[in-house]
């Protein structure tokens, strides 16, 4: 595949370095590139494939740029692949209680049953989410 991974400025030398440290393992190409929540996406057009996201649910102030970021990305054959880990404590129930119900609006949802996580790595507080927009 050719891959895009996308963070903050201030983390964009670990990316690299983390690309230079797996590149035997590569067999497409991978880039780092600079992805801030709610900002223009045109250098990402057009929509990817696949999307994945990795505990990105983490605070309220989060929830719309990341929204918008995703409706932005996505076309209507892109693939998201949400995984996060389900927190209990203090305002995150809520919060991830939020972005669903704001995902929903665009999104159709479907989680991925524990039983087809990775034996090795499945946990009762892990969840995968496929997400893809919604038919207009």
């Amino acid at each position: 595949a050719n891959v895009t991974v996308t963070d903050l400025e201030e983390l964009q030398e670990l990316l690299m370095v983390n690309i230079e440290n797996n590149k035997h393992l590569v067999t497409g190409s991978v880039r780092a590139k600079v992805l801030k929540w709610g900002e223009d996406v045109t250098e990402f057009q057009p929509p990817p494939d696949y999307i994945l996201m990795a505990d990105c649910i983490y605070y309220e102030e989060s929830l719309e740029p990341l929204l918008k970021t995703l409706k932005d990305l996505t076309g209507p054959d892109t693939c998201v692949l949400c995984c996060y880990e389900q927190r209990t404590v203090g305002k995150n129930p809520e919060i991830e209680r939020k972005y669903f119900e704001l995902l929903q609006r665009d999104f159709e949802l479907e989680e991925i049953p524990l039983d087809k996580h990775d034996e090795e790595y499945r946990s009762e507080d892990i969840h995968i989410v496929n997400i893809h927009r919604k038919q207009a």
